[in-house]
């Protein structure tokens, strides 16, 4: 358990990750893209580092998380944070960021580190409270979606 941060007296904040249950449940609640417990799975344990909080009276079920996906050195994104709608507006998102950026600051290697994320509307002010800028025009965020990985062409042509 960590106690670096400051939250209500009702919640702990714990180093790692929380069940493929309660991850699963966390993003679809919070309004983040759903996932199965395929995706879920590999999610925590291919990440850099996560942290997620819990009620003191059931400490083993999330309420908010986040994570860092990194190569440890330079590049770390801030990813999947996410507090339970009925548990927000009480500094548990804060608390999480600010542990995750202290973990790159404390165990990344020696150097600059580079760290994004995507902001959805209502998370942007919480990151640039925290020092997160627009990278525009500089740099652009891109993405991609691709449908159906992990199965091979004839498994996808059947599916359809």
């Amino acid at each position: 358990m960590s106690t670096s941060v400051s939250l209500p007296a009702c919640y702990a904040l714990f180093e790692g990750y929380p069940t493929v249950e309660d991850y699963m449940h966390l993003r679809r609640a919070s309004g983040l893209t759903p996932m199965n417990a395929h995706q879920a799975a590999a999610a925590v344990s291919g990440a850099w580092h996560g942290c997620y909080v819990a009620e003191t009276t059931s400490p083993t079920k999330a309420v908010a998380m986040g994570r860092i996906i990194g190569d440890g050195g330079w590049y770390f994104v801030i990813a999947d944070m996410a507090v339970l709608p009925e548990h927000q507006r009480r500094g548990l998102g804060d608390a999480i960021l600010k542990t995750l950026m202290e973990r790159i600051r404390t165990h990344a290697a020696k150097g600059d580190a580079y760290v994004t994320l995507f902001a959805d509307i209502a998370g942007r002010r919480l990151y640039e409270k925290n020092g997160f800028k627009e990278a525009m025009p500089r740099e652009m965020g891109m993405d991609i979606v691709l449908k159906d990985v992990g199965t091979s062409a004839s498994e996808r042509d059947l599916a359809r």
